[in-house]
């Protein structure tokens, strides 16, 4: 540990994930395990600049693994994109004696840590999305909650869908990347899967696929829609018209955040959690933590923001071809 890191906060910020309590349980313990006082900065870059802070102890995080959400609670901070607000947010760091910051969020959340780094407050960012749309990690946290609850509640659409033999448009989360829609359109067998990466706007497309497969006698039809293709509800209208198949749009919307996490999710959150407590502890900043090839690695924070990550075409073709 190095001697000048004597005291870190955490906080969570963006949109909430599951097993964002797993994590900062794992911030809290592994620190004060090595000597070092953990503060609690609730609703994100907001909650900093309004100084809502306080002073963690084990107890505080005891009995919150299994918890959906974040118990820091989280917010947006437009005012923390400019330069005055983040010499804001260094200063109040400064006056409360935090050396240094565990970030759990997106990569909207490590530009906000990447500027407080510049300015001499060292920072760790933690991914948490259930987009699993970040480049520098094989994983992030929230993301196999978020899949599982879409897909069961996918499966009971498709029963009452095979029973009135109807189209269902189910929408998932995902305004950029098409993770939650590809994993759930194999998963449950879909017919079509809608992806912002991949996806043509060619709705007669889908029309005849909807309409071949009916005269092959399938009673159902099940298309997946990610959230950043949207419009489910008009698209389903004029599916109905096109086809003469009733057609219904069922928009999942949050409750894929919430939810006790899995398994995974606490444990993958849990080991990043300890590994971006022992980093920033050591005098590490400017770094996110992930996960590669199943062990914890961490990438130099501009390093990470400008890699890219795309929809495996293998997966893709899979999925078609399932279909």
């Amino acid at each position: 540990m190095a001697s000048e890191i004597r005291t870190i906060g955490v906080l969570t910020s963006g949109g909430d994930a599951p097993g964002m309590n797993a994590a900062i349980r794992a911030v809290v313990r592994k620190a004060m395990a090595q000597g070092v006082s953990v503060k609690g900065i609730k609703k994100g870059y907001q909650g900093l600049l309004n100084e809502e802070i306080m002073d963690l102890e084990r107890y505080h995080v005891s009995d919150t693994i299994q918890r959906g959400g974040t118990i820091l609670g989280t917010a947006r901070c437009s005012e923390f994109k400019t330069e005055e607000g983040q010499l804001k947010g260094v200063e109040i760091c400064k006056e409360h004696g935090i050396d240094g910051l565990v970030v759990i969020g997106g990569d909207g959340s490590y530009r906000g840590a990447q500027a407080l780094s510049r300015h001499g407050i060292n920072t760790i960012g933690i991914p948490g999305t259930i987009d699993l749309d970040i480049a520098c990690t094989d994983y992030t946290i929230g993301f196999d909650t978020a899949v599982n609850t879409a897909m069961q509640a996918i499966d009971k659409v498709r029963d009452t869908s095979s029973s009135h033999e109807r189209c269902s448009i189910i929408e998932v989360m995902g305004r950029n990347a098409g993770y939650i829609a590809l994993w759930c359109g194999i998963a449950n067998g879909a017919e079509d899967i809608l992806l912002p990466e991949k996806y043509d706007y060619n709705e007669q497309k889908i029309i005849n696929n909807i309409i071949n497969n009916r005269k092959r006698g399938k009673t159902h039809h099940i298309i997946i829609n990610a959230e950043g293709i949207g419009h489910s509800t008009s698209m389903a209208r004029r599916i109905e018209a096109a086809t003469g198949i009733e057609t219904r749009a069922t928009i999942l919307g949050y409750m894929q955040r919430g939810g006790s996490p899995t398994c995974k999710d606490r444990y993958y959150a849990s080991i990043m959690g300890a590994y971006a407590a022992d980093i920033i502890c050591s005098g590490k900043t400017n770094r996110v933590v992930g996960i590669r090839h199943g062990e914890c690695v961490d990438f130099d924070i501009e390093e990470a923001l400008n890699m890219t990550k795309e929809i495996p075409a293998y997966d893709y073709e899979v999925a078609r071809i399932l279909s």
